[in-house]
């Protein structure tokens, strides 16, 4: 279950960036790419509720991210760190259900995998502080 997720994530990061570049994408050719890369439907239905979902509340999750990225305007991002942070942020703020500390860790890992060198202490650092005013620590914390 676990790798299931993390591949649905990485679809969806993909996603989230072709359409950054090629805001044209349509609906058929999100649905081939998710097919095309994932086997099972849990994972592929998974990944396409995290892509929709991050681009219908894509201001919300901009405006979230400008808040919190000091320094940093959206278009000066890498690309790749640009949807990594939307997907996360997208993930803390919307999806209660998933512990805060798999989204970070998830997201790190991404940012490893496809990111610069600095991408993964970038994403962390403000996933962090995202994560620290956008969701209540639990009382015994």
């Amino acid at each position: 279950m676990i790798y299931r997720r993390s591949k649905a994530r990485e679809v969806a990061l993909q996603l989230l960036y072709r359409v950054d570049l090629n805001p044209s994408l349509t609906k058929k050719q999100v649905a081939e790419f998710i097919t095309d890369r994932i086997s099972d439907q849990i994972s592929r239905d998974f990944a396409l509720l995290l892509y929709q979902q991050t681009m219908q509340n894509l201001s919300q999750i901009d405006a979230l991210l400008v808040k919190f990225a000091e320094n940093w305007r959206l278009p000066r991002m890498a690309a790749v760190d640009r949807n990594l942070l939307r997907l996360g942020a997208f993930e803390l703020s919307h999806q209660k259900d998933t512990p805060s500390e798999v989204v970070l860790n998830e997201s790190i890992e991404l940012a490893k995998r496809f990111g610069t060198a600095d991408s993964s202490s970038f994403i962390n650092g403000i996933l962090d502080k995202i994560c620290s005013t956008e969701r209540p620590q639990p009382e015994n914390a």
